[in-house]
């Protein structure tokens, strides 16, 4: 495709979708967890279990809408995701005690901002960059991690001017006056661009044109699935909870919203770090090693309490997310080529959403049993080791 550098608003685009995606990224929802249970009455674990089905309901939507991104064009895509975001978020104005209402809006959340639009991002940048691909795909991943820096401490300052509802209500108006039609001048030239795309991919001739119905009978795809889903399910867990880990070991809200200033950095820190290394690098043979800062991490919350462990725990969290970003990104599309790379990145990605849904009501549920912080990070811990297995026997195959 076009040289990486004459690509500044494609770039940006992908930065900016995943900023605004932040909205329905579970750090952002999970700040106003205990506003929203009290008004409609909910422990953690009921809470946690709402969350989950409107998640799991997500990845299942996933699946059929994501491959439409292979279909029509980039732009009417956008629009119909972003304007689904920006419902949700003014619902959460609206909310009122009704269980339905509730998982309704956490539904929209969920499914157009974690879901399509982070499929969105991720796609674009990996399918429009070949060379490039880790560079562009950390670039687009540094908007999630703004969000991350930026909006934890937004959010607590705002409530304390507004009621919580009424920042709900500016992140969807934000959407419709900010992010639309900014995104629509970026891809202004979207056409060009994607007919470039489809001529380059019929030239190339490629060993095997990968279709969804290929990969899923593949041995390769379920090596490196557990890899690909274990992140979500374990940051989501921990950071839904976040509030209870922090209560138990001392730490108060305000610090806990510093420590997202750590995350983000970080997280920041893995994409120079991850894209650059990806693209000179066979990502099967590195991508065992990824989440080694985030078993550092984890251990470290579950043997230190002073607060001073909160900055390093989400930092090595943070740097894991970092990575994972290029590092993954590049390997489905390394495996299967990017002619179909939104229809299997839907399969993907909607796995990935159906993990990151289990953790908040498995938590919740060991949460309400009395099980402390320490269970839940040993269970992590088990986890990471266990899915890092199969991509460290298979990575030199």
């Amino acid at each position: 495709m076009r040289s990486f550098f004459l690509e500044p608003r494609l770039l940006l685009f992908g930065f900016l979708i995943s900023f605004f995606a932040s909205y329905g990224q579970t750090f952002f929802i999970s700040i106003f967890n205990l506003e929203i249970r009290n008004l409609l009455n909910l422990s953690d674990g009921q809470f946690g279990l709402v969350y989950s089905l409107a998640t799991l309901t997500s990845a299942s939507m996933l699946i059929w809408f994501g491959k439409l991104i292979d279909k029509i064009d980039l732009r009417i895509y956008t629009f119909i995701i972003s304007l689904g975001l920006s419902f949700g978020c003014i619902g959460m104005f609206f909310l009122t005690n009704h269980l339905l209402m509730l998982f309704l809006i956490i539904l929209s959340l969920r499914f157009f901002g974690q879901g399509a639009m982070t499929h969105t991002s991720a796609t674009t940048m990996s399918r429009y960059y070949h060379s490039d691909r880790g560079k562009a795909i950390s670039i687009a991943e540094f908007g999630g991690m703004f969000g991350f820096i930026t909006f934890p401490l937004i959010v607590v300052l705002l409530i304390k001017i507004f009621a919580w509802k009424v920042v709900w209500l500016f992140a969807g108006i934000s959407i419709l006056i900010i992010f639309i039609p900014i995104y629509l001048y970026l891809l202004r030239d979207q056409s060009s661009r994607h007919k470039e795309f489809l001529n380059k991919n019929n030239i190339l001739s490629l060993k095997k044109n990968w279709r969804r119905r290929d990969v899923i009978v593949d041995k390769k795809f379920y090596i490196y699935l557990p890899i690909s889903l274990v992140p979500p399910f374990v940051t989501t867990g921990l950071i839904f909870h976040q509030v209870f880990i922090a209560t138990n070991k001392g730490w108060n809200m305000e610090l806990l919203a510093s420590s997202f200033i750590s995350l983000g950095i970080f997280s920041v820190v893995g994409l120079l770090l991850g894209g650059p290394f990806i693209d000179k690098m066979n990502t099967k043979k590195v991508i065992p090693f990824y989440l080694s800062p985030m078993l550092i991490g984890i251990l470290i919350m579950m043997f230190f309490d002073h607060y001073i462990f909160i900055f390093p725990y989400m930092a090595l969290l943070g740097l894991s997310m970092g990575l994972g970003a290029p590092f993954t990104g590049s390997l489905w599309a390394e495996l299967y080529g990017v002619r179909n790379l939104g229809s299997i990145r839907a399969l993907l990605h909607a796995s990935m959403v159906f993990a990151s849904a289990l953790s908040p009501f498995l938590l919740g549920v060991v949460i309400d049993y009395n099980f402390n912080y320490f269970s839940i990070g040993l269970f992590c811990v088990i986890l990471i080791l266990c899915s890092s297995y199969p991509p460290f026997v298979f990575r030199n195959k």
